[in-house]
């Protein structure tokens, strides 16, 4: 087995890092949107510290990510994709890193921006990426809750693109991101827009 990718196939490490992050964005989100109806109290601090935390944790997953994939590659689009399809793709990975960056680096510029202390998990403390500044914290803050719904947007997109390749098209755009034989792919003929036109 190699853990590298290969020209039709994501391998186990890029399969890990992709599934991982996708669970800590799930449970990102859905702490992001709840805890600003907390009200004030120990727990809320609490709640805000494993939000800024997991934000870090990601932020590290996916410079990681992007680091194993300039080592390791990325596999070739799959024979029945159009090329401007394939393209399209190239475009929202990139567009799904740059939110994925920028996402926790606004977080990390609004907490210090109010002058919040920032910890990993109470291990250790982050230095400051901007003084404070109030009007820089509101900035920070709008572009952090425009960059999360951006998110949630184009990851619909992708991962609807996805089942649309597995489901209609039938090729293997989704099961090569999942362990082999965690998916069946039809070996039949992929709908292509022709054959369906055909049919």
């Amino acid at each position: 087995m190699t853990w590298k990718n290969t020209h039709d196939r994501w391998g186990p490490v890029s399969q890990l890092l992709h599934w991982l992050i996708v669970l800590l964005i799930l449970g990102q989100g859905t702490v992001g949107l709840l805890m600003t109806e907390m009200r004030n109290s120990p727990d809320k601090i609490e709640v805000y510290a494993l939000h800024k935390s997991i934000g870090l944790t990601l932020l590290a997953l996916v410079v990681l990510r992007l680091l194993w994939r300039l080592y390791a590659g990325s596999p070739l689009a799959v024979d029945s994709m159009p090329r401007w399809q394939a393209r399209i793709a190239s475009l929202t990975h990139g567009l799904l890193y740059a939110l994925l960056l920028a996402l926790p680096l606004t977080g990390w510029l609004l907490n210090s921006a109010a002058g919040f202390p920032l910890q990993w998990f109470g291990l250790f403390n982050l230095p400051d990426i901007a003084a404070t500044d109030h009007d820089l914290h509101e900035l920070a803050e709008d572009a952090h809750g425009l960059l999360f719904w951006t998110l949630v947007a184009v990851a619909l997109v992708h991962a609807g693109a996805a089942i649309h390749h597995h489901l209609f098209l039938r090729d293997a755009t989704l099961a090569r991101m999942l362990p082999a034989g965690w998916l069946r792919v039809d070996p039949g003929t992929p709908r292509t827009e022709e054959t369906r036109d055909a049919a």
